[in-house]
């Protein structure tokens, strides 16, 4: 399947919408400078290629209750895909586990956890990633701040 090439015109719409997603289409077209119907053909082209895979709403995590970040270092027993596939399915089950990536390096995985406080950390440590078939170790690692974040790609 060929790559979809972006054009500078599609740069400047995705930039609005990583901004502010709920931007309205007349809006939208007034900030890239396009009407309104080219600018509604573009935006469902980007959402049918994939580019826009969906639209969120920015919660802060503190303000929720949920101000602990922990980094946590996962290593498995075996680095064989049934080990990583069934290490996969089930760490996609806990809503405390933000993201997840499969990494290269000293580690198998790294996970971004959010918890309301240590004791519900050491809850999720201790009932779920604990008890996870085929973890050899657990390496947590707390954020003091949050120095940067971001969602929006630099395109």
């Amino acid at each position: 399947m060929p790559k979809f090439e972006l054009d500078d015109m599609d740069r400047k719409i995705l930039r609005v919408l990583q901004g502010d997603g709920r931007v309205s289409n007349q809006d939208l077209a007034q900030r890239v400078g396009l009407s309104p119907s080219p600018c509604l053909r573009r935006l469902r082209i980007l959402e049918a290629e994939g580019i826009i895979s969906r639209y969120v709403a920015m919660v802060d995590q503190a303000r929720v209750g949920l101000p602990v970040r922990v980094f946590v270092s996962i290593n498995l027993e075996r680095q064989r895909e049934e080990a990583l596939d069934h290490f996969d399915r089930e760490i996609r089950k806990y809503p405390e586990v933000l993201e997840c990536y499969l990494m290269t390096g000293t580690r198998d995985y790294l996970l971004r956890v959010v918890a309301e406080d240590l004791a519900a950390y050491e809850r999720f440590l201790k009932d779920k990633l604990t008890r996870l078939e085929g973890v050899s170790s657990i390496e947590s690692s707390f954020a003091l701040n949050q120095v940067k974040y971001t969602n929006s790609l630099p395109i």
